[in-house]
């Protein structure tokens, strides 16, 4: 990716001539697996038929998105070892997805429901709690999905391309697609973007390391790099980071599930038993994110510096690969961008329609009303999502999406202790829940939206992910009111399906 002044031909033919494909690809999918669009579980959750190899490819598909391959390089470039804090949070989240989603799934599947919040709603019954869940999930996806935008934006200006008009048509496509063909689109779509992305990988880790003198090389210039530059970094992790390693990756696993499209693509399965198999062997995207996070290193010994970290992978590539291959990976890293901004949108606009615009508005709505809101919802979203990038600084978006971690992690307790106890209240969820919010959101802005606080005990110091410290409080907060506050509140049976 030859420079932001300079457009290469050749990667930029590759790069389109993918890119058309995924297109032709996401409009065939509306006759994929057919099934009647006009219906909010067709178009919102694939009418539920998706079975193991399609659903194995659509969670990674939308939990390893091209921000993913654009930041924990970046990441690892900037600060070494603690940028590897994603690979035991991905190790963590695969036995959690086994012992937790296919009861949810079960669940879900048997009354009807489409979201989290609707499987809150059938639990308790009420407005105000699935309200509050639905906006929760909302509200930290649309920073997830203006991410997807930086990630691509980032690919689009390697190859030379400069300005937001090929980032607003990529958009515009992608908005028309999703509208016409629902979940079945980022489902197909997913195929060829997790195949792209092994190639890119794959290639990488074995041709980038032969061209830099081998693995030995490349270890030692970044130990080199870091120790020159001091400081908390290093390829070995610093005692004074144990606490905030730990417990990143720990809060990171607890709520990567609760974000609305992961649980979309969890809720599209088939059945219980295609979750638990996909919990088995989706580590195998454990394995490629730990390749990936080394990026970073291959970068440091190729001498690349860049004025933002965010430009190491495609100004790592560009040096070091031929044209059609630098074209290559960019496809591969904008589709990554496509399948799960697509999905988000799905997950967000069925969070609105389900549980903010059919209790509290339009009671009386038809299955082809509700349909017809989601996609145009969907579309609404993804807009946002793109102003956000367009007219404001890309850090907002960071910023807003380590909020987005915090807050998503206060829905965990409505959503999976509800599964094994019914000795919670809705009251005390919900007071839970929005101490959880208060607390988290304060902590990141004193802390000046960084994601760790340093808590003081004794003469030691031990920095924890703030999500973790909000969902605590959040937890004792539930427990203690529900046991002085009246359980009959759980419905027996939801009152809705």
């Amino acid at each position: 990716m030859n420079g932001a002044h300079s457009i290469d031909s050749t990667a930029m033919a590759v790069f389109i001539g993918f890119f058309a494909l995924v297109t032709v690809l996401g409009f065939v999918a509306a006759r994929w697996k057919r099934g009647d669009l006009t219906q909010l579980h067709e178009w919102g959750l694939g009418g539920r038929q998706f079975g193991t190899v399609i659903s194995w490819f659509l969670v990674g598909g939308d939990f390893y998105t091209a921000y993913t391959v654009i930041a924990v390089p970046a990441l690892v470039y900037s600060v070494g070892a603690y940028g590897f804090f994603a690979l035991p949070y991905t190790i963590i989240v695969y036995p959690f997805v086994f012992a937790v989603m296919p009861k949810l799934w079960q669940i879900a599947h048997a009354k009807n429901h489409i979201t989290a919040a609707d499987y809150v709603h059938g639990e308790y019954g009420g407005k105000l709690l699935p309200a509050a869940i639905a906006l929760t999930g909302i509200v930290a996806t649309m920073p997830y999905i203006a991410l997807q935008l930086v990630g691509m934006q980032v690919v689009i200006k390697g190859l030379g391309v400069t300005g937001e008009l090929p980032l607003v048509a990529a958009f515009v496509i992608l908005a028309l697609y999703t509208y016409a063909s629902g979940l079945r689109a980022p489902a197909m779509i997913a195929f060829v973007k997790d195949i792209m992305i092994y190639i890119v990988v794959i290639a990488a880790v074995w041709l980038i390391p032969t061209k830099l003198g081998g693995y030995a090389t490349v270890f030692d210039a970044a130990d080199k790099f870091f120790t020159a530059k001091g400081g908390a970094t290093g390829i070995i992790l610093k005692p004074s980071q144990f606490t905030a390693y730990a417990s990143l990756a720990l809060g990171s696993a607890l709520a990567a599930f609760m974000y609305p499209h992961t649980m979309t693509a969890v809720l599209s399965s088939s059945s219980a038993k295609t979750v638990r198999k996909n919990a088995i062997f989706l580590p195998a995207y454990t394995l490629l994110l730990g390749l990936i996070a080394l990026l970073g290193y291959m970068a440091i010994a190729a001498g690349i510096r860049v004025q933002s970290a965010s430009d190491v992978v495609p100004a790592l590539f560009g040096r070091l690969f031929p044209s059609w291959f630098v074209g290559f990976a960019a496809a591969a890293i904008a589709i990554s961008a496509l399948v799960p901004a697509a999905i988000m949108s799905i997950g967000a606009a069925n969070l609105f329609t389900r549980n903010l615009w059919r209790p509290l508005v339009n009671p009386n709505i038809t299955p082809a009303g509700e349909a017809s809101t989601a996609k145009f919802i969907s579309l609404i979203v993804k807009f946002g999502a793109l102003l956000f990038i367009v007219f404001l600084p890309t850090q907002y978006a960071i910023d807003l999406q380590l909020l987005g971690g915090v807050w998503i992690l206060q829905v965990f307790p409505s959503i999976v202790f509800t599964l094994y106890t019914r000795r919670l209240s809705r009251q005390g969820l919900f007071c839970g829940w929005l101490v959880g919010i208060v607390t988290g959101t304060a902590l990141a802005a004193a802390e000046g939206l960084k994601p760790v606080v340093a808590l003081h005990l004794g003469d030691a110091t031990y920095p924890v992910y703030i999500g973790l410290i909000a969902l605590a409080a959040n937890i004792v907060v539930t427990f203690v009111l529900s046991a002085f506050m009246p359980v009959g509140n759980r419905a027996i049976e939801p009152t809705r399906g």
